[in-house]
């Protein structure tokens, strides 16, 4: 690695702040990614700015959404009594991420701020309407992915916590996992709540997360596996490489997505 400050924070506002003062500077979650890159020097932080310990972790249900804190670990949100049963299929998409290990560090704010490709989280967020709540503002999951490891988010904000609309009348994630890395060559999350019927793709696009209007039409009308059979997504703009071509991927969404509608049925 290449030498940083590490820094402490004991507020968010603290932590705001340090990003804001030094350009270069870095926030770390769970550092699942982030650790990795830096062993690889492909990135040269000049400060290291830690948000563990600043009470952004936490699961609740309140009115018509259930809320759960930033540096809420995949484990936690896997595991959790409330998640389970207001959107099972977002607890059972955390209990596939990475192993034992990455599930028990890992954060879905670290998640959806990286926006890597191929994460799991971003396809449920997208799915749910979620509301991706910062340090400044709170922003429209539609809004908030802005392509390959890009987001909404500025240098100087945090995400504190997301929010997903309740109540969810069915929802369900179905992955096909790289066998070494578990990242998804195809995930796709399907979900009928409060943002209506939808369906997102994570982990085949060049581009990251996307939705797939067609499918979300037909199921719009009859909710069952059937209704999508026929539906083939374009290989246009799909990853391709030696785990999979483009091709191949696009007739994984449709497979995936039968299989997550069947699961939610």
């Amino acid at each position: 690695m290449y030498d940083f400050a590490y820094q402490k924070p004991a507020s968010v506002a603290e932590a705001v702040k340090l990003l804001a003062t030094e350009p270069e500077a870095k926030a770390i979650a769970g550092g699942q990614t982030f650790i990795p890159v830096l062993k690889q020097r492909l990135n040269k932080p000049t400060s290291v700015i830690d948000l563990a310990g600043l009470g952004l972790s936490g699961i609740s249900v309140t009115g018509q959404a259930l809320t759960i804190g930033a540096m809420t670990t995949h484990a936690t949100v896997a595991r959790s009594a409330e998640v389970r049963k207001a959107i099972p299929g977002l607890a059972n998409l955390a209990s596939w991420i990475g192993d034992n290990q990455v599930r028990h560090r890992g954060t879905i704010g670290g998640s959806l701020a990286n926006n890597d490709p191929s994460a799991c989280y971003p396809a449920a967020v997208l799915a749910l309407g979620a509301v991706i709540k910062t340090n400044k503002r709170a922003i429209k999951a539609d809004d908030f992915f802005q392509g390959m490891f890009t987001t909404a988010l500025e240098p100087d904000e945090l995400i504190t916590a997301v929010e997903f609309p309740l109540p969810v009348e069915k929802s369900a994630y179905e992955k096909f996992r790289q066998p070494a890395s578990r990242y998804a060559m195809v995930g796709v999350f399907v979900a009928k709540g409060p943002a209506g019927v939808r369906v997102a793709v994570t982990g085949a696009g060049q581009s990251g997360v996307f939705r797939v209007p067609d499918m979300e039409a037909a199921l719009a009308k009859s909710w069952s596996p059937d209704a999508i059979a026929a539906i083939k997504v374009s290989p246009e703009g799909l990853n391709s490489d030696i785990h999979g071509s483009a091709a191949y991927r696009a007739h994984l969404i449709t497979v995936m997505a039968r299989r997550a509608v069947a699961a939610a049925a």
